[in-house]
């Protein structure tokens, strides 16, 4: 006998990756997600399908990419070590600024502090 695999339906898929319904439906959409339908059109889900909506929330959530940039991770492959543009992610850090840019911040901070004591 053949084990079926899990299917979960939207609510239910929601809840695992975490977040509301309309979103599962939004991302499916922006993703270009197809799911299994009932004849009633119902969706149903698969493991492969959940864990494809937790690295799509991974990605935007934790690792503040923007939809195009991780529609452009995934398509890249979800393990892949390729590197991170800064301009498809929402966020920087620090350490990811090039260092001539903190020179020159710095400098202009200096400038701006000696214009304020003249002043």
């Amino acid at each position: 006998m053949k084990m079926q695999k899990k299917q979960f339906r939207i609510g239910e898929l929601a809840n695992k990756v975490g977040v509301e319904k309309f979103v599962i439906r939004f991302w499916e959409k922006e993703f270009n997600i197809t799911t299994n339908r009932s004849t009633g059109r119902q969706r149903f889900y698969t493991e492969s399908d959940l864990e494809t909506f937790e690295c799509i929330k991974d990605l935007l959530y934790n690792k503040g990419f923007t939809i195009a940039g991780a529609k452009k991770q995934l398509k890249a492959g979800i393990n892949s070590e390729s590197p991170i543009i800064a301009s498809q992610k929402t966020t920087m850090d620090e350490r990811s600024y090039p260092k001539e840019l903190i020179k020159h911040y710095l400098l202009i901070q200096k400038q701006l502090t000696k214009l304020r004591e003249l002043l």
